[in-house]
Parts: C-alpha cells; sequence; structure tokens
C-alpha cells in the first residue's frame, strides 16, 4: 500500500495497511480530541491565524511535504500549517474529524473509497472547474493516475506522492542458479513452479498472514481474464456484480496455484509485517514476490546487498483466454490532495494554488530523492537522478503505458467492505472457501 523506506517505516506501512481501518473509533475521536484540537485551527476556512490547515500522513515521505510548505510560504500570504498525524489510525482521525471545527482545509488521502462517503456528502470540493480553468494542470499528471482519484467522473483530488503498482519481483541470483528467465507468459509461469519447486525453493513468496498480499494475487487475475470493467462494475453496480466469470475464474486459478505448490506449505504463517515474506526472498528461499513497489526500498533499508544486485522485477503477464489488457496495473496509484467543500474565497483559492506545487519539477525531484518515482507527466528526464534509474524508468512506463491503473480493492471500496473481503480472501486461499463459495462471501458482504 505504501512505499517502506525504513525497516521502522516498512513495517509501519504494512500494519497501516492490514489494521488501519480496523482501529477503535473511541481511540481515534480520543486521539483527535487531545492530538487535534490544539492544532491552531478553528475549522475549516476559519483557522484561528487566518492560516491554511493541511494535513498529511506522517512517514519518511513527509519530508518533501515539508520541503514544498516552506516553498509555498515564500510565495503566498496566506500560510500554510502542516500537521503531520501519525500514520496508525490516521484512516479514522481524518474520517472522526470530517464535518467538525477541528477539519483539515487540505488533506491527505488513497482517493477511492477512502473518500467516497465525503463525496456523498458533499464535504470535498469538485477540482474539475479549477482544472478546467487551468488545463496545464490537468495535463501534468499521467491520466490514469489523476482518474484514479476520481469518485463517479469528478476529480476530487490532486497526486502528491509516488506511484505505487504492484510488480512481480524476482531473485536474479535463484533464477541465474535454476538457468530460468523471468515469466513472460502465464506457461512460462506454471513452469517456473515446478523448476523452482524441483530446486528445493519455494516459487513465491507469500505473506499469507497478512490478507492484502494475497489480494493481490486476485486484484491481478481478475484484471487479466476480465479487464478492469469487471471492478469498474462492482464498484458502481454493488455486490451482486461479483458474480461475474472473471471474479470466478480468478478463484479457481488461486486455488491452482495453491495446489500446485506456488507459495509452499508455510505461507499461512509468514508475514510482511516483520519482513517475513521479503526475508525469505531476499535470502534466496523463495524466487519470486508479488509486492508493491514499495518493495525495492523494503529491501534496499533490511537488504541494500540484494537491493543493489539481486533484485529483478517483471510485468505480471496474461492469462489463457483472458480479455484484460496485459499492459493494465493493479495497486495504489499514489495519494492525493483534496479540498474541505467549506473552504471558500482566497482560502479555497490558497488551497488550489498550494496543491498546483505537486505538479512542479521541483516537486518532482524532491519526491526521486526520497527514492519515489513521481507521476507527473513529464517526470521521464529526471528519473536518471533516482537512486536506481532503471527500476524508476521500468516503473514510470509501466504506469504511463498502462490503459487502467486499478485502485487496490480494499482502498477502493468504502472501508465496511475491507474486513470482509480481507477474510474471504484469506479463506479462498487457505481453502476454508471453494470458488463458489468464494463469489459467495464477496456478494454477501
Amino acid at each position: 500500500m505504501r512505499i517502506p523506506r525504513s525497516r521502522s517505516r516498512s513495517r509501519a506501512r504494512a500494519r497501516a495497511r492490514s489494521t488501519l481501518r480496523a482501529s477503535t473509533l473511541a481511540a481515534a475521536t480520543l486521539l483527535v480530541g487531545t492530538a487535534l484540537a490544539g492544532c491552531g485551527s478553528g475549522g475549516p476556512g476559519g483557522s484561528d491565524d487566518g492560516s491554511l490547515d493541511v494535513w498529511v500522513y506522517q512517514d519518511a515521505s513527509t519530508k518533501v511535504q515539508r520541503e514544498v510548505v516552506e516553498r509555498f510560504n515564500k510565495t503566498s500570504d496566506i500560510k500554510v500549517k502542516l500537521t503531520q498525524v501519525p500514520g496508525e489510525g490516521y484512516s479514522d482521525k481524518m474520517r472522526t474529524s470530517m464535518g467538525t471545527p477541528n477539519a483539515p482545509d487540505v488533506f491527505f488521502n488513497w482517493g477511492g473509497g477512502s473518500i467516497s462517503d465525503f463525496v456523498k456528502k458533499d464535504m470535498l470540493l469538485d477540482l474539475d472547474p479549477a482544472m478546467a480553468k487551468d488545463p496545464e494542470l490537468k495535463k501534468a499528471f499521467i491520466p490514469t493516475i489523476l482518474d484514479a482519484g476520481a469518485i463517479d467522473g469528478k476529480h476530487y483530488g490532486i497526486p502528491m506522492r509516488g506511484m505505487q503498482p504492484v510488480i512481480l519481483f524476482y531473485n536474479k541470483d535463484v533464477f541465474e542458479k535454476a538457468g530460468a528467465q523471468p515469466p513472460k507468459s502465464w506457461d512460462d509461469l506454471l513452469k517456473l513452479i515446478d523448476t523452482f519447486k524441483d530446486k528445493g525453493v519455494t516459487p513465491f513468496a507469500l505473506a499469507g498472514t497478512d490478507a492484502w498480499t494475497e489480494l493481490m494475487w486476485v486484484e491481478y487475475l481478475v484484471d487479466r481474464y476480465g479487464g478492469a470493467g469487471v471492478f469498474q462494475k462492482i464498484q458502481s453496480q454493488g455486490m451482486a456484480a461479483w458474480d461475474d466469470p472473471a471474479v470466478l475464474k480468478a478463484a479457481q486459478t488461486v486455488r491452482d496455484l495453491v495446489g500446485r505448490g506456488a507459495f509452499g506449505k508455510n505461507y499461512k504463517s509468514v508475514n510482511y509485517t516483520a519482513d517475513g515474506a521479503s526475508t525469505l526472498f531476499a535470502k534466496g528461499k523463495a524466487a519470486m514476490h508479488l509486492m508493491g513497489s514499495w518493495e525495492y526500498a523494503n529491501q534496499k533499508a533490511n537488504q541494500p546487498a540484494f537491493a543493489k544486485s539481486g533484485l529483478g522485477w517483471t510485468t505480471f503477464p496474461a492469462v489463457p483466454g483472458g480479455s484484460g489488457d496485459p499492459k493494465s496495473v493493479v495497486g495504489n496509484p499514489t495519494n492525493y490532495w483534496s479540498v474541505n467543500a467549506k473552504v471558500k474565497g482566497d482560502k479555497q483559492k490558497t488551497a488550489i494554488e498550494f496543491m498546483k506545487f505537486a505538479a512542479k519539477q521541483d516537486y518532482s525531484k524532491d519526491l526521486i530523492a526520497n527514492g519515489d518515482v513521481p507521476t507527473t507527466s513529464d517526470a521521464t528526464s529526471l528519473l536518471a537522478g533516482h537512486e536506481n534509474p532503471d527500476y524508476a524508468r521500468f516503473q514510470y512506463d509501466l504506469v504511463k503505458q498502462a490503459p487502467d491503473f486499478t485502485l487496490s480493492w480494499d482502498q477502493a471500496l468504502p472501508a465496511t467492505y475491507t474486513p470482509p473481503l480481507h477474510t474471504a480472501v484469506q479463506k479462498l486461499f487457505n481453502g476454508q472457501l471453494s470458488p463458489a463459495g468464494f463469489i459467495d462471501a464477496l456478494k454477501g458482504m
């Protein structure tokens, strides 16, 4: 979900991904009341000192936002105050504050389900009029990423962090010892399962204790079998739309992979939050790992030698009979800035001008210096400054050429669906649900 930059950041973000929405409302309310009541805000558009209150998820990337606030405040009469909210429980704090005097003026989010309830209640500013007045703002970002932050065709977010696609990583040393090449087709992938099993190596690392890592497999398989329109239909038509042939075929393929031993015998007890799957992968105990783009930074922090010379990457292959475009990707396109609809007048103009800084090359350079890959459409010439230019270019081209970028289902759907979705996925992998039972579980959410 996020991009870890260190061991602590990796664990915190992985924990946040699996437990963020499970934080208790009571705790969130208490934390918001105590930690944010004193941050100098008199409510949206009404800060006590006339400043603009901007919330950001606090982690190692926050320094990029701190730097842009400093630059912006040198140009603006209305100053930005950056409130760094600890990542654990950020989503609950955001939800608890909206509609109260302590709500932020501008805030970090994941798009999709993380803001859909706010949109329904007219709490967010529709940014399409601002883009119509300034067409260059819309052109500044890769279209699939900008659109991933839209709700019902309207844009409520401006991309403000790096892209986060799910990538098929592989261990170069393990492949070399086996005389193998990265898979270019589904048949290649199935043959590699047998190849590595014969070598005593688990074909794919999988953190089975963290259901969101398994969800990545289901998301890609549904996309490859039926295309991005399958999940788009689910979002627009509701849970009954899970009854799609592509979802059933994806579930059957998951059971086939498990039965073939693709994930080994102990995946149910392997974790991601404590670097279990990533360590097995880096140590050569597993040959491949389907994971978000943050896996590179995670390995760089914890297994730097492996990240430098042993980590390879490729695309998720097409599947036989699938109608989905093999260039499409899944994952978290990026994070977004959104504006509270109660922000009016000069403050609203200031909020929009502040968000425009995310489209500037200075901001993209800061992201690259932080190890991220920007979502701006003109970033190609800047990628040579990335700590691993080859990886940055692969990731950037992967996303820029993708006809669709499907937001992770547990972020795209309203938060109430996350626990039952994770449970159903985990039970599918563990053999507690048949493919047909998986569909029934999803339709019953």
